[in-house]
């Protein structure tokens, strides 16, 4: 099963993008999803996850600025980008866990540039 991400691009720092996540029905209601991203040189890293029943957790360096969100409707979750950074300059990847066995799914990965 691959997740199905969309939405970066190029913006200049101080600007917003937001970034969707598209997963099956059965893998979106019952799994924990989020956002990892990985830039050049560096370990992918946590972003921020959002539980079914709405519970979020956020990496330190984009508490305030990013927002996820869960969309039940389009079986889909979303990342509003806001004050974007250069550092936050990276390939996003979408991820997906399933309750019970673990198994995780993940998305193709868009990348997000931010220009200084």
């Amino acid at each position: 099963v691959q997740l199905q991400a969309s939405g970066g691009g190029l913006v200049q720092a101080g600007g917003s993008l937001r970034l969707s996540c598209a997963a099956p029905r059965k893998v979106y209601v019952l799994s924990d999803m989020g956002w990892y991203r990985q830039a050049p040189g560096k370990q992918r890293e946590p972003v921020a996850t959002i539980a079914p029943a709405g519970n979020l957790n956020y990496a330190g360096s984009v508490k305030g600025r990013f927002t996820i969100s869960r969309d039940d409707s389009k079986n889909s979750i979303h990342l509003q980008m806001n004050s974007l950074k250069p550092e936050d300059t990276a390939v996003y990847y979408c991820y997906a866990k399933l309750f019970g066995s673990g198994d995780e799914h993940w998305g193709q990965g868009t990348q997000v540039t931010v220009s200084s």
